[in-house]
């Protein structure tokens, strides 16, 4: 069974090799599936596809991954959420689905009108981006899962172009004049929330529920 914990506030580079450790542990069948919820200082980090060279702003140091997608940027105030899981019976189209879904329905629960933009992963609010969606799957477990923008100020977002889109607007919780947590006031629910969507899922690539 997928279960979800709160990891608090972790430097980047801390919580990518920690990441990588309990990768090797569920590979070793040590561990089960989890959903890590935590939140992040300011920093910018791109993925496997090469993007353009960027100016970086000041405090926001940049990091190479192993996940899917294009540039993106975790600032204080949003929620990132890390799946290390096994995914060999849904696949990864299913799971970045069930990642989009899961927050598609949270917000709902705020009263917040959300979906997809076909093409690019992610969950959108009319045309502004309000969560990044990436994985990478080695061995057929996850590393890496979502960002979701609930009260951060969006200034590192001013530096790239999520989703490589020139004229993407990026949006967060708290500019859709709701009452907007911080990370850890909405982990419970979000945690709840998104494994409630992925344990199907990941049992057996089953339909969103």
């Amino acid at each position: 069974m997928l279960h979800w914990t709160w990891k608090g506030i972790l430097d980047y580079g801390i919580a990518l090799e920690a990441q990588r450790e309990q990768r090797r542990r569920r590979l070793a069948g040590e561990v089960g599936d989890e959903l890590w919820l935590l939140e992040h200082p300011s920093v910018i980090t791109v993925g496997r596809r090469s993007v353009a060279p960027m100016a970086l702003p000041p405090g926001y140091p940049l990091f190479q991954t192993e996940r899917g997608g294009l540039a993106t940027c975790h600032e204080p105030g949003q929620l990132v959420g890390y799946l290390i899981a096994d995914s060999s019976r849904c696949g990864p189209k299913r799971l970045v689905e069930g990642l989009e879904e899961g927050i598609i329905r949270w917000l709902a629960d705020q009263e917040v009108v959300a979906g997809r933009r076909p093409g690019y992963p992610g969950v959108w609010v009319e045309e502004a981006k309000i969560a990044a969606v990436g994985l990478h799957i080695e061995r057929g477990i996850t590393l890496h899962g979502f960002a979701l923008n609930l009260t951060n100020s969006l200034e590192g977002f001013r530096w790239i172009q999520p989703c490589g889109i020139p004229d993407a607007r990026v949006t967060t919780l708290l500019h859709q004049g709701v009452h907007a947590p911080t990370p850890e006031q909405a982990a419970e629910a979000v945690g709840k929330r998104m494994v409630a969507t992925l344990q199907d899922v990941l049992d057996d690539g089953g339909g969103l529920r």
